[in-house]
């Protein structure tokens, strides 16, 4: 999977594991990973782990540069679920077809997005609500599969998480 690209969303006080085992699972495997900040800024998780370096801001990249997309949770998604770039590039995601992985709280992001009625995901048990308000089909399972959507509760899912991506880009090749 040497040629597969993924962009990894990144703003401050992310869930520190959720952005961190994503992006050196990803790397492990070979697949290029892009950290894209709402700005050039490192970002900081919200356990104090980083900081991180962001590669480039969110209005600097592309859907078409990437083959899936990582957003995770913590405190992060409130603020990048505001940056109209950020909702622009879900939506193209979604639109091509390409994985779009999120976690946790990351679940506000796709719905402010306007790409989860009618579909089933989950999230924190804390958002329920808000992803059953945006028409989702809410399971409190560790992983959720729904088309290109992969989406998982808490950093206790994140190895079948990961695995449901890294199947997802598998199958992109096949």
């Amino acid at each position: 999977m040497a040629s597969k690209q993924v962009l990894l969303l990144a703003a401050d006080l992310f869930e520190d594991m959720e952005l961190l085992y994503p992006l050196y699972r990803l790397k492990e495997e070979g697949i290029g990973v892009t950290v894209a900040g709402l700005d050039r800024s490192p970002v900081s998780g919200k356990k104090g782990h980083g900081p991180v370096e962001v590669d480039a801001s969110v209005d600097q990249v592309a859907e078409d540069d990437f083959d899936a997309l990582v957003v995770p949770g913590g405190y992060a998604p409130d603020r990048l679920r505001r940056s109209k770039a950020v909702l622009e590039l879900v939506r193209a995601f979604d639109r091509a077809g390409k994985p779009i992985a999120f976690i946790c709280h990351a679940g506000w992001v796709p719905i402010s997005a306007g790409i989860l009625k009618g579909r089933r995901a989950t999230s924190v048990a804390a958002i329920r609500d808000d992803m059953v308000n945006a028409g989702v089909d809410w399971a409190d399972e560790e992983t959720v599969v729904d088309g290109n959507l992969i989406s998982a509760r808490t950093p206790a899912d994140l190895g079948p998480w990961m695995k449901a991506l890294l199947a997802a880009l598998e199958a992109e090749r096949a």
